[in-house]
């Protein structure tokens, strides 16, 4: 028997958009009270602060650490919804440990981020970054092009849930060879070859990032890895900026064992190291892959309302856990 529907309190740590009024029309048409933090994600003891105060029944939360403190501070905590796919800032076992479920939404953004690595391939292969900077400095200069053709090279993408069969479809309209890794490989891959890391590194000119950050996916992409690929290549991090060591990363540039890096994400983001500022190969936007109107509008929407179904008593239908060994609804992984 499900436990009954009450009026409860929502807290929403924090988010990426300039006001809260996709959330709080969904949390306060169910009923229930949405109380809302700082836009800028603020520190974990900040956030414990708030769950103390507020002792919510739902926290939502888009980049601020929601802490097994602040998880352990409200008994009347039933979910934590992520505003995002990623987990890293939930402590998840905490939160499964007492009961509450956690949740995310795996599928809203998976055209955006996929549109936007095969975009950082293109203006690498196309040097159209590169050309813009020279262009705006008053230089013309065509006949310094060292361009490539995207048909002719490999590209290795790492991680092949969702986002990542979107990115090998849409490369695959361009007529390269795709390489994918992947720790459970599915049968049936047509178009592409499933291989395992160390051999994605060392055939492809462009590897491309889509797994999740874990403590067994941290620094993936380290010193030993980048010199494994072939010299002069291109890494793309469209997932989280803990898969990349960024010195190494800045190293390998600097010797030309890389030829660029296109991050969206950075471990150190919001701050970004000067050695990589001044690296010409470098395209870097902030943390936006996930980002359109469409695709903002539906997390916003999905995440409250998995809020608004547990506290009436409900399933999740995205769970990212099993508290109390309850039935957890299927999901595909990202």
């Amino acid at each position: 028997m499900k436990p009954p529907s009450r009026p409860g309190t929502v807290l929403l740590t924090d988010y990426a958009w300039p006001e809260d009024t996709v959330e709080r029309s969904v949390i306060e048409g169910a009923g229930h009270t949405l109380v809302t933090g700082p836009a800028e994600p603020a520190s974990a003891e900040t956030i414990e602060e708030l769950v103390a105060e507020h002792q919510p029944a739902g926290i939502l939360t888009c980049w601020a650490p929601v802490s097994a403190t602040a998880i352990g501070t409200s008994p009347e905590l039933r979910i934590v919804a992520r505003l995002g796919v990623g987990l890293d800032n939930i402590a998840v076992d905490a939160a499964t440990a007492r009961g509450t479920w956690v949740t995310n939404v795996p599928d809203y953004c998976v055209e955006e981020v996929s549109d936007h690595a095969v975009g950082m391939v293109l203006a690498w292969t196309r040097g159209l970054a590169v050309f813009d900077r020279e262009v705006r400095a008053g230089r013309w200069d065509p006949a310094s092009a060292r361009l490539r053709r995207l048909s002719a090279l490999t590209c290795g993408v790492v991680g092949y849930g969702r986002i990542g069969r979107a990115t090998v479809r849409k490369l695959g309209a361009f007529g390269c060879r795709i390489l994918a890794h992947d720790p459970h490989p599915p049968k049936g891959t047509p178009g592409v070859e499933m291989v395992g890391l160390e051999e994605l590194l060392r055939r492809s000119d462009v590897v491309i990032l889509h797994v999740p950050l874990t403590p067994g996916t941290h620094h993936l992409i380290g010193a030993e890895q980048l010199a494994a690929m072939k010299p002069g290549g291109l890494l793309v991090n469209v997932s989280r900026g803990g898969l990349v060591d960024t010195d190494a990363v800045t190293k390998a540039l600097d010797s030309g064992q890389l030829d660029g890096a296109a991050f969206d994400v950075l471990e150190s983001e919001p701050e970004v190291p000067a050695e990589l500022l001044n690296q010409p190969g470098a395209l870097l936007t902030p943390h936006v892959a996930f980002s359109s109107d469409a695709s903002v509008t539906e997390l916003r929407r999905r995440a409250a309302e998995e809020v608004v179904r547990v506290l009436a008593g409900e399933a999740p239908a995205n769970p990212c856990n099993n508290p109390g060994g309850r039935p957890a609804a299927s999901g595909d992984r990202r």
